[in-house]
């Protein structure tokens, strides 16, 4: 199981129809709702998909430490 967090940035292996690879992590879960960041389009795609089609983690997202 893969650790994503809101706000972290991955790449795909299929490109989007607007020719990114490249998407935001908006919600986590059982299904999560990602954003390309070449369109701004949000979709929904389960989490059994998104950990086949994913080929790296760009950036990770700051989360400060909470009391």
């Amino acid at each position: 199981m893969i650790a994503l967090q809101i706000g972290d940035i991955i790449r795909l292996r299929k490109p989007h129809p607007c020719g990114s690879t490249d998407w935001k992590v908006m919600r986590t879960g059982m299904d999560f709702r990602i954003q390309c960041l070449g369109c701004q389009h949000q979709a929904w795609i389960p989490r059994v998909k998104l950990e086949r089609q994913l080929k790296e983690v760009l950036q990770k997202a700051h989360h400060p430490e909470q009391p």
